[in-house]
């Protein structure tokens, strides 16, 4: 899952690009559908390991991000980071960041763990909070703190009673996590951020690929089956973005913060449907850390009704 670091300010109503609250639902919406299903895509990838998915997908991903921008007019803007050298530092660290964020994400639904996928993004929201207040000073009023009590006694569970530290979990938490705090320190629009980053990532991937093509490791060249799969990783990785931004300039900070727990709501779904491991110790880590983000988006809720009426 790569969703956008941050979400994008509120344009103003007279914004020509801003669409109307019903519209911009259905691209949002549409974009954590593909994130919350992707899990379906990737299995049918199981013929190829995830390191060559991962640079399958920086390789098709940059020409469709850099389609994607010229589209929108903002080739100006792209080129403009070449000049900042903070940015570019920033930017590679979080490459890294985002790498290992896919790597970890394709090598668990590879691996039948779609269930402990969904349960690192329902944590990262809640893991943002304790960041925002630790590392950037943000208010951490008494239902944040239940919220973050609620997951942390969740995750001790699983530890304790389901016998297993859900380490590919806190790892997609965390490295995303991170992977936003670092990009919130950088100016830089969201589509263009994600182009250099794959950018980044694109470079050493391509003659990655071809060593892999040669020593007969990879599975491009095996018929046009493996090959489209392998193409459609770079669109599976830009539309649900897209989709997003479009959505989220229409809507407000709070339905967005309520709707990004689709993706791992319809992730769960897929674990649980595909025949996943699902034992009453697992029901209660998911009730807990659902009844924080329960906690969370009341309260975020309530801050953005409060904030409008003031």
């Amino acid at each position: 899952m790569t969703g956008p670091s941050t979400a994008p300010k509120t344009p103003s109503p007279t914004d020509p690009g801003r669409l109307d609250p019903a519209r911009a639902g259905v691209a949002a919406l549409s974009g954590y559908l593909i994130w919350g299903l992707s899990p379906l895509f990737y299995m049918l990838l199981d013929f190829a390991s995830a390191t060559e998915i991962v640079l399958q997908r920086a390789v098709w991903s940059a020409p469709v991000l850099l389609i994607m921008l010229l589209m929108a007019r903002r080739w100006g803007m792209t080129l403009a980071v070449l000049a900042d050298r903070k940015a570019l530092v920033v930017l590679l660290f979080t490459a890294v960041l985002i790498g290992a964020n896919w790597w970890t994400f394709i090598f668990a639904v590879g691996e039948g763990r779609v269930l402990e996928v969904s349960l690192g993004y329902f944590i990262n929201p809640l893991m943002n909070v304790a960041v925002g207040v630790l590392v950037l000073g943000e208010r951490f009023g008494r239902w944040r703190a239940l919220a973050v009590g609620l997951a942390a006694i969740g995750v001790l569970n699983q530890i304790l009673f389901v016998g297993s530290l859900p380490y590919l979990a806190l790892f997609l938490a965390v490295t995303f996590t991170a992977y936003a705090y670092l990009r919130k320190t950088i100016p830089v629009d969201g589509r263009i951020g994600l182009f250099w980053e794959t950018v980044l990532i694109a470079i050493p991937s391509l003659p990655a690929l071809i060593l892999l093509e040669m020593s007969g490791g990879g599975h491009f060249f095996e018929g046009w089956q493996p090959a489209l799969l392998l193409i459609l990783t770079g669109p599976m990785t830009v539309a649900p973005l897209l989709l997003f931004i479009l959505g989220a300039r229409g809507l407000s900070l709070a339905v967005i913060g309520v709707a990004q727990f689709l993706a791992p709501t319809l992730q769960f779904a897929v674990g649980i449907a595909t025949g996943e491991p699902f034992s009453p110790a697992h029901a209660v880590t998911f009730g807990l850390i659902w009844a924080g983000l329960a906690v969370f988006v009341f309260d975020l809720v309530s801050f953005e009704r409060k904030r409008a009426h003031s």
